[in-house]
């Protein structure tokens, strides 16, 4: 039931930035610190909800590792 929960919500995340992301086409300049770029709003929320995308599931795969590895250390 979680994994569904999960799925929905991330499904109901996507679906979003993605109505954002096609009512947003004019472009932005993208300043970061070696360089600059002009893109479009919805490639930049494509490009930062990927990251943080990845970021979390990076973070939560870390964070199940650690937990797993605290338990082995105690038996």
């Amino acid at each position: 039931m979680k994994i569904y929960l999960t799925l929905f919500v991330l499904i109901v995340l996507f679906s979003i930035a993605f109505i954002f992301g096609s009512q947003n086409a004019e472009p932005i300049m993208l300043n970061y610190l070696i360089a600059k770029t002009e893109i479009t709003v919805a490639n930049a929320v494509s490009i930062f909800m990927g990251i943080g995308f990845i970021m979390g599931l990076l973070f939560a795969l870390l964070w199940k590792f650690v937990r797993a590895v605290q338990a082995k250390k105690r038996i």
